[in-house]
């Protein structure tokens, strides 16, 4: 006699992914697995007495969606501190901020010295300007902050997260630290006085005095996860740059209170620390594992700092930099390869993509593509790089919203000039020469279903996807990129039961993916998001 299922999800459209056209009815889940799909009234012989039945009436159910590339407890801070996300000139991000500064000042009021005490709690911060899409359209500079405040140290980031601004409070606080790094970091005015701009390892310093702490973490940690799970996301694979969020993970874990699965990429720093404590790539529980080491080659091409083999369309003078020269990245391939080690690599010029190519065929101890390294964003790749990806079988993780910077007037027009805006992101192209591709968001922001609109509405055919292409890259592309295909990024008998179910049907109305909203999330089978 067949056991009942713990779960049905009954009269939906359900989309497997498995294979393009595939669809049924209905679910049935068991032990937080996928156990049979078919007909309503066929899955529903599986009904018990403590069975769960969910009427999904007529709402489309998917794999649930795995964010190949992200950084969570950036994400959280978003919601926790001053969003800057929708600002629309620099006026009103400096309004944003100073709505943050008094809730500082609130929060601080009862604090011996008001708060004002170095610690991180005393930072007026904000987080996902993008000034290419302001009429003026400039960095943020000391001046907008001090207009914030003169004493507490006040600091807004782009959402690449390569470029910062901060007041002249943080100016005075880091002169020392930041007298240290490379001039063109730290741009200067007129008059040889620091612009407020801070770009690559000159926001180095102050990543490190806002890092919170483990409660702070946990905060963070935890509205992000919420968010997630409105999302419809069930995993996400993050490029950890908080310290403590790996704890925070697995705490969560160990008390049954995550919301979605945990793919951790450390930095390769922290090479020697996971090889001595026993952590290899995919170690880890069901909802907590070890991913692979992560590295920067260059910038980004909001910050001018992406390395590319012709200057930049704004700036004939410049063709990037690198964050880390080709020998040090060829160095830190090595290494990692030859402890059997995962690699992952942020490359976003063509001359970036080349040389992580190059560090991976050389790291001849294991194959590129059986160890499944990676390639983060390769925005700006050739066809030459587009061939070595397919032969290589390195996976090209890649952020689709990135695309709302492809139109006409808009950052990669303005930084690349039009011929080289329609070869950024060429989705089509990668899958038509065989390239593993997976989708994520990079938190710009942490949303798919946007991700998946900006695929299929692309304004060039090298970079359109079909709807099932897009969807599929960012569930069974980006689970196949954490080694994970064998239980996720698919709805089928013996998968893990990760859905996500929307309100309607992105393959009804292409033009309006955007706006679908997730109506259901479900994790391992239990239901962690209930928006209907």
């Amino acid at each position: 006699m067949t056991d009942a299922a713990d779960r049905l999800f009954v009269n939906g459209e359900i989309h497997t992914l498995a294979t393009p056209d595939e669809t049924h009815e209905a679910v049935a889940v068991r032990d937080g697995e996928v156990v049979r799909l078919g007909r309503s009234r066929e899955v529903r012989f599986l009904e018990g007495v403590d069975t769960e039945v969910t009427d999904l009436d007529g709402r489309v159910l998917l794999p649930g969606f795995v964010d190949a590339h992200t950084h969570l407890t950036t994400v959280g801070r978003y919601l926790v501190h001053a969003d800057l996300s929708a600002a629309d000139s620099p006026s009103e991000a400096v309004d944003l901020l100073a709505e943050r500064a008094a809730e500082v000042e609130d929060q601080n009021a009862d604090a011996p010295d008001g708060g004002s005490d170095g610690s991180a709690t005393d930072w007026v911060l904000g987080y996902g300007y993008d000034e290419s899409t302001w009429d003026e359209d400039r960095y943020l500079t000391r001046e907008d902050l001090d207009r914030v405040s003169t004493e507490r140290p006040v600091a807004a980031f782009r959402e690449d997260m390569h470029v910062a601004a901060v007041n002249g409070a943080v100016l005075d606080r880091f002169a020392g630290e930041l007298a240290s790094v490379p001039d063109e970091t730290v741009p200067t005015d007129d008059a040889g006085e620091p612009t407020g701009v801070l770009l690559e390892s000159a926001i180095d310093p102050i990543y490190e005095a806002v890092e919170p702490g483990p409660a702070a973490t946990r905060e963070l940690v935890a509205a992000a996860l919420d968010d997630c799970a409105a999302k419809g996301i069930t995993g996400f694979h993050d490029m950890v740059r908080n310290s403590h969020a790996p704890r925070v993970y697995r705490d969560l874990d160990a008390a049954g209170e995550l919301t979605a699965r945990v793919r951790i990429n450390y930095w390769s720093d922290h090479l020697d620390a996971l090889r001595e404590v026993g952590l290899p790539t995919n170690a880890g529980s069901d909802m907590v594992e070890t991913g692979a080491i992560k590295s920067y080659t260059d910038g980004s091409l909001g910050g001018r700092t992406a390395r590319i083999s012709e200057p930049y369309a704004d700036d004939p003078e410049e063709t990037g930099q690198w964050v880390v020269d080709p020998d040090e990245l060829a160095a830190r391939v090595a290494d990692a390869t030859a402890a059997g080690y995962q690699f992952t690599a942020h490359a976003i010029g063509d001359e970036a993509v080349d040389a992580v190519l190059d560090a991976y065929e050389e790291a001849s101890e294991t194959d590129p593509g059986a160890a499944r390294h990676r390639i983060e964003h390769t925005e700006l790749a050739d066809d030459a790089a587009l061939e070595r990806l397919a032969e290589t079988g390195v996976v090209a993780s890649v952020q689709p919203n990135f695309l709302k910077w492809a139109g006409d007037g808009g950052l990669y027009e303005a930084r690349l000039g039009p011929e080289r805006t329609a070869a950024t992101n060429r989705y089509r192209d990668m899958l038509d020469a065989g390239v593993n591709l997976a989708f994520g968001s990079d938190g710009m922001p942490m949303d798919p279903l946007l991700g998946v609109h900006h695929a299929v509405n692309a304004p060039d055919e090298a970079q359109r996807l079909t709807v099932t292409e897009a969807l599929r890259a960012y569930a069974r592309g980006a689970a196949y990129a954490g080694f994970d295909e064998d239980r996720l990024g698919t709805v089928e008998p013996g998968k893990r039961a990760d859905f996500a179910v929307l309100d309607s049907s992105p393959w009804e109305e292409p033009a309006a993916i955007r706006g679908i909203d997730a109506a259901m999330t479900v994790v391992d089978g239990e239901v962690v998001y209930d928006g209907r």
